[in-house]
């Protein structure tokens, strides 16, 4: 029997609600999840399968998409309180993510992100940026995660405030009109004439549930366009621009070019790295540094930038004075 004083009633009575135009178009189970905040994902499966929540009297499926008008039963829901994310202790980190802000009106918002932090809590994560913004704006009604960002790389993410906004964004990632340009310290010297590399990539998951890519034929096709932004005696700082979009896209294809990025824990280079390090690197050099897009509301183009953080501009610098003593 669980103790009634740790557990906290997410939401204490059978609530009815209609979904409205702006809410139709997703899947059940990233709705409850907005709407059940702190309810951990298992849970909301656990409601589902057991058909607590229903649509339109009907019991559903996790995949189920959402349409104007459907009429949703949300159960009441126990949580026990350690379950709870706790946001509260990361408040230095979340208050530090309002300060990354670089871009925010009613439609969207957007953050240039720490390397270091998730963009989504999961995988033994306590919190990720998308949960830190919502404690940062509670009375938000709608946040969403545009695309990603793996964990060490820095830089532009997009979030969708209206749900329009992200359907409009999302068609404009599918339709390959979002330009998005990463700068990428990577070993050795870049080939001049190396201006695209063309490689499908297969996502595997190895035993202990971490993901790993690899080049194969059996994988999706996949495109990154580069060029070179600066040479310094062992390593090349490049501008990547990934037309597709799939996991660690720019990692691996810089890899298989035989330039891996510097300190990419899981497709670097260790004689590199350690290069690095005696430098002062202690990242993944990896930065989505500007995005060009169509606004989701004004249909105008707009063009953003995300600045180097302060100790990748010192890394580079300790290159340049490497390549002149």
């Amino acid at each position: 029997m669980s103790n009634k004083t740790d557990e906290k009633i997410v939401n204490p009575s059978v609530k009815m609600l209609q979904i409205s135009e702006d809410e139709a178009g997703q899947r059940i189970d990233n709705y409850l999840l907005n709407k059940l905040k702190g309810v951990p994902k298992s849970l909301i499966y656990r409601i589902l399968r057991k058909g607590e929540v229903r649509v339109n009297k009907g019991r559903i499926k996790p995949e189920y998409k959402l349409q104007s008008g459907d009429i949703v039963r949300v159960p009441p829901v126990r949580v026990s309180e350690k379950t709870q994310a706790p946001v509260s202790k990361k408040l230095n980190k979340v208050a530090q993510l309002e300060q990354q802000i670089i871009f925010e009106d009613d439609a969207l918002l957007v953050l240039n992100k720490p390397s270091g932090i998730a963009v989504h809590g999961g995988s033994g994560l306590d919190f990720g940026v998308i949960e830190a913004l919502r404690a940062l704006r509670p009375e938000a009604r709608f946040l969403e995660l545009v695309h990603r960002l793996d964990r060490d790389t820095s830089g532009i993410l997009l979030v969708a405030k209206k749900r329009s906004a992200l359907r409009h964004l999302h068609e404009q990632l599918r339709n390959k009109t979002v330009r998005k340009d990463y700068l990428a310290l990577v070993r050795g010297q870049w080939q001049s004439h190396c201006k695209a590399i063309k490689a499908p990539l297969l996502k595997n998951e190895l035993a202990g549930g971490e993901r790993i890519v690899r080049v194969s034929e059996q994988g999706k096709p996949s495109e990154t366009l580069f060029s070179i932004e600066e040479r310094y005696d062992n390593a090349t700082l490049v501008k990547a621009s990934p037309v597709t979009g799939r996991t660690h896209q720019i990692r691996v294809h810089t890899q298989y070019a035989g330039h891996p990025i510097a300190l990419d824990s899981k497709y670097g280079d260790k004689q590199f790295d350690s290069q690095m390090a005696e430098l002062g690197l202690d990242r993944l050099f990896l930065h989505a540094y500007a995005i060009r897009l169509e606004h989701p509301k004004t249909q105008e183009t707009l063009t953003l930038t995300a600045p180097l953080e302060s100790k990748l501009k010192e890394i580079l610098k300790r290159l340049r004075q490497q390549k002149f003593s």
